[in-house]
């Protein structure tokens, strides 16, 4: 009844299906490690924002990561800006998507130890691979607090490390690679400026992230289990179908035709 099932065209059919079953499934699974990750990281960011602020110190240290429940946490610094040693990182956009440069400015703590200052956007005065003109941070000893970030990597971040940049231009935000530039211990991670606050030409602050919303990973986790589900169900709809044809031509070739009637 069904031996059709065993000709090279259905045998080809079903593997298909048996392959594209699972990897829908896996799919789904993938959506939904998706969603549970943004759920968990709003709640980080929500409760990092709403906590008061620390010393940056107490959060992290040369040559070591930020936890991931410490991201956005704000966190204060004393000590000085050291423009000597400031670059701008490439190709950032603003909240208006406009393509310009974050710049980064090592920030001298009172014990001589250095914490990455992300102090915010500016456009760029020519191509991406002119360094523009950097307004200045303020002078002096001065207390600045920012939003606790991780160091920015190609795999985490998407963004390829281009190499032979002009000086004082980069591609990441990473305190490993800025250390052993300025030969001096980096603080692990960096920070987006929030205070003090910009004043005439000063860089554009980075914008609070946004932690209302979800994305649809769910939903797409959904729409691919029910994709996977849907797979066997057509299967069986065709084979049936394929069986009925196949029937329905039998019967029309046993069918003797009939004789014309005698005049």
């Amino acid at each position: 009844m069904y031996r059709f099932l065993l000709s090279r065209q259905w045998v080809i059919l079903t593997l298909i299906m048996l392959a594209l079953i699972p990897t829908m499934i896996e799919l789904g699974f993938w959506q939904l490690h998706r969603h549970e990750h943004k759920v968990a990281l709003n709640r980080v960011i929500a409760e990092s924002l709403a906590a008061k602020p620390v010393p940056a110190e107490s959060l992290t240290a040369p040559g070591r990561a930020v936890a991931h429940d410490d991201l956005y946490r704000r966190v204060t610094a004393k000590g000085s800006f050291d423009t000597a040693d400031e670059v701008v990182v490439r190709r950032r956009t603003n909240s208006d998507e406009a393509v310009g440069f974050h710049v980064l400015t090592p920030f001298v703590l009172t014990d001589g130890r250095v914490l990455l200052v992300n102090r915010g956007w500016i456009p760029a005065d020519g191509a991406q691979t002119e360094v523009p003109k950097i307004p200045a941070p303020p002078k002096g000893e001065i207390t600045v607090t920012g939003r606790l970030m991780a160091d920015e990597t190609s795999a985490d971040s998407g963004i390829k490390d281009v190499r032979g940049l002009p000086d004082r231009m980069v591609m990441l935000i990473n305190s490993e690679q800025r250390a052993k530039d300025l030969g001096k211990e980096v603080l692990g991670g960096y920070i987006a400026l929030t205070a003090p606050e910009p004043r005439g030409g000063s860089p554009e602050q980075i914008a609070e992230p946004d932690h209302s919303g979800i994305g649809p990973h769910m939903a797409y986790a959904v729409q691919w289990w029910l994709f996977a589900a849907g797979v066997p169900v057509g299967f069986v709809v065709l084979a049936r179908r394929e069986r009925r044809d196949r029937q329905e031509a039998a019967e029309q070739e046993q069918t003797p035709e009939t004789e014309p009637a005698p005049v």
